[in-house]
C-alpha cells in the first residue's frame, strides 16, 4: 500500500530523448538514460580500440561483442523464464517452468556454436531473435518496440505478445564499460499479456498475467559479474515492476528503476547482500537489497533455483538465478511508500569470462 513518507526529499532523475544510432557520427556511443528504445546500436559504426589505444582488429570488434534477451511472465500459478544469448563463440538458450504452489521447477536449454543456428536481433526497436531445436524452440520479434513471443517446450505452448499501459516508458540506457567499450541495456516491466498461453493443454487466461524484458548489448567486460533483483506483479493497487542491479551497469548511471502502474522512477544506487557460500543445507537463501539513502529496503526469501555452471577453460559462467517473495518497501519519486508483502519475483547472482 502507498503512503506518505515524510522523510523521504524527492529526487527526480532525467532521461533524454532517445537517438535514432546509438553510435554517433565520430564513431563514439550515446550515453545516458532515454526515453525509449534506439533505433539502431550501429555497432559498425563504432569506433573500437585496445587498451594501448590502437584500432582493435576486425576479429576483436566481432568477438568482444555480447548480447543478450530475456523475457519473465508471471501467472498466478507459474513464472516462465527464457533467454538467448549470442557470446559470439557460443550461443546458448534456456527456458523454465516453475510452479509456484508446488514449488517445482523444470528445465531445458540449448547450445549453438560459432552462430550455427540461431540468430539475434540488431536493434531493440525491430527485430528477431531465434533458436530451434529438436524438443520445440523459442523466437522473440520485436516490432516497434513490442515483444512477441513464441514458444514451444516444456509442454508451453506460447503466443503472446507484451504490451505497456499508456505512456509507460521503459529503461534504455547506455553506460560506458571498461577501458573503451559500452553496454546498451533496455528492460520494462509490469507489461500486459496479450494472446495464447497453454501449459500441458491447459489454456491460461491471461486477465492476471504480466511480463517483463531484458535487452542487453554491447562490449562488456571480458569478465563480469552482476547480482539483480526484479519484479513483475500486479496487486490490488495497481501494477508494480521492477528492475535492480549492481556489478555492470554504474559507470555515470544506474539501470535501477520502479514502475507503478506503468509510471517509470529512476532510482540511485542500491547494495545486495546475500551469502553465496551457504550451507548447502539450509533450505532457503535470504537476499537483502537496499540503498544508503533510504528509498529501498527489501528482503528476498528463495523458494527455488534454476542453476548452471559451464567451465570451457577460455569462457566460464557460473549462473544462479533464484525464485521467491520480497516484503520491504520501496518509496517513489513522489515520496510515495509502496510496502511489498510475499510478492513474487526473482534474484540473480552471474560470473561470466566471456
Amino acid at each position: 500500500m502507498p503512503e506518505n513518507n515524510p522523510t523521504w526529499t524527492p529526487k527526480l532523475l532525467t532521461s533524454a530523448a532517445a537517438p535514432n544510432s546509438l553510435i554517433d557520427d565520430t564513431g563514439c556511443p550515446v550515453y545516458g538514460h532515454f526515453d525509449g528504445p534506439v533505433e539502431q546500436l550501429a555497432i559498425d559504426k563504432f569506433a573500437y580500440f585496445n587498451e594501448m589505444d590502437k584500432p582493435a582488429s576486425s576479429w576483436s570488434k566481432y568477438f568482444d561483442y555480447k548480447q543478450f534477451q530475456f523475457v519473465s511472465i508471471v501467472t498466478p500459478h507459474f513464472v516462465i523464464g527464457m533467454a538467448i544469448a549470442d557470446i559470439r563463440y557460443l550461443g546458448s538458450a534456456f527456458c523454465y517452468l516453475y510452479d509456484i504452489h508446488r514449488n517445482r521447477l523444470i528445465e531445458t536449454r540449448w547450445l549453438r556454436p560459432l552462430g550455427m543456428g540461431y540468430q539475434m536481433s540488431s536493434s531493440p526497436m525491430q527485430g528477431l531473435a531465434k533458436i530451434k531445436g529438436a524438443k520445440g524452440g523459442l523466437e522473440f520479434a520485436i516490432e516497434q518496440g513490442v515483444w512477441r513471443i513464441k514458444l514451444d517446450a516444456l509442454g508451453i505452448e506460447a503466443d503472446l505478445t507484451l504490451h505497456p499501459t499508456a505512456l509507460s516508458l521503459p529503461m534504455a540506457m547506455c553506460n560506458p564499460t571498461g577501458y573503451s567499450g559500452w553496454t546498451y541495456t533496455q528492460k520494462h516491466n509490469a507489461l500486459n499479456v496479450k494472446g495464447s498461453l497453454l501449459i500441458n493443454h491447459e489454456p491460461q487466461p491471461l486477465q492476471r498475467v504480466t511480463a517483463g524484458y531484458d535487452f542487453s548489448a554491447g562490449y562488456m567486460r571480458r569478465e563480469t559479474s552482476w547480482r539483480w533483483a526484479s519484479i513483475n506483479c500486479l496487486t490490488e493497487l495497481g501494477s508494480i515492476g521492477l528492475n535492480l542491479a549492481a556489478g555492470v551497469n554504474e559507470t555515470g548511471c544506474h539501470e535501477n528503476v520502479f514502475w507503478h502502474d506503468g509510471e517509470r522512477h529512476l532510482l540511485g544506487p542500491v547494495h545486495f547482500e546475500f551469502i553465496r557460500q551457504r550451507d548447502k543445507t539450509e533450505p532457503v537463501g535470504h537476499w537483502r537489497v537496499y540503498s544508503d539513502n533510504g528509498q529501498i529496503e527489501l528482503f528476498f526469501t528463495a523458494q527455488n533455483c534454476r542453476q548452471e555452471k559451464l567451465n570451457l577453460w577460455l569462457l566460464k559462467s557460473n549462473f544462479r538465478q533464484y525464485l521467491g517473495y520480497f516484503d520491504g518497501y520501496i518509496i517513489d519519486n513522489f515520496g510515495q511508500k509502496h510496502l511489498l508483502q510475499a510478492v513474487q519475483g526473482l534474484t540473480e547472482d552471474h560470473f561470466a569470462l566471456w
